[in-house]
């Protein structure tokens, strides 16, 4: 099982690295030839699809098959679905917002980063210790500006939720319940608040942790 383990995150890493390579060129790409308003169109499809492969990443971590805690894997893969499906996808509105560049080469950037080491790591047993490097030091750049991108598509969002009521449930129905989809929102970026100090502080651990074991060997 170790075997089989190891080669199906060997090509899963891999998949996952051509994903986001293919997101973060074309993001770059149509930003510098066509604007920032044109790069949601440009990458819809790979992100749609890179981003929900890390959905993955919280059955590894239940099944034992990584060793990432799910503390930490459920809140940032969750809010990045939610930031992709629940608003993105949902509002057509916001998709020619500047901070959709912003977030997307974020994103891009850091999980290249990744998913390479990882795929690096699994392949042949350990990764180039520039590799490392990059592993544990590209986010603390691209963890802010990823987050304020997430924060601020949401905010932008906002008003269209109000008005469209997506995805709301009014009663009187069948359930005798309701849900609003602003309020949630709302929710949402409140959780960001003790969220994200503990995921950075969660990755400066991780951080000093690795590079120490570095210079150790």
């Amino acid at each position: 099982m170790g075997l089989l383990s190891r080669i199906y995150l060997t090509i899963y890493n891999w998949t996952v690295f051509i994903g986001w390579f293919q997101v973060l060129f074309i993001a770059v790409k149509t930003l510098i030839e066509s604007g920032h308003e044109h790069v949601y169109d440009a990458v819809e499809k790979p992100l749609l699809l890179a981003q929900s492969a890390a959905f993955l990443e919280i059955l590894h971590g239940l099944i034992g098959l990584v060793r990432s805690p799910i503390t930490a894997t459920l809140p940032q893969i969750g809010s990045r679905l939610y930031v992709t499906w629940g608003i993105l996808y949902s509002f057509p509105e916001v998709r020619t917002h500047i901070l959709v560049s912003s977030l997307v080469i974020s994103w891009g950037i850091t999980e290249v980063i990744r998913y390479s080491f990882f795929g690096t790591k699994e392949a042949f047993g350990s990764a180039p210790s520039f590799l490392l490097w990059l592993r544990y030091s590209a986010f603390l750049l691209l963890y802010p500006t990823g987050i304020s991108s997430e924060v601020g598509l949401i905010y932008v969002a906002m008003p269209y939720m109000k008005v469209s009521e997506k995805y709301c449930i009014r009663m009187p129905n069948k359930w005798n319940s309701s849900f609003d989809y602003f309020s949630a929102a709302i929710a949402t970026l409140g959780l960001y608040i003790p969220g994200s100090p503990f995921l950075y502080s969660y990755m400066l651990s991780q951080r000093k942790k690795a590079l120490s074991k570095t210079k150790r060997e």
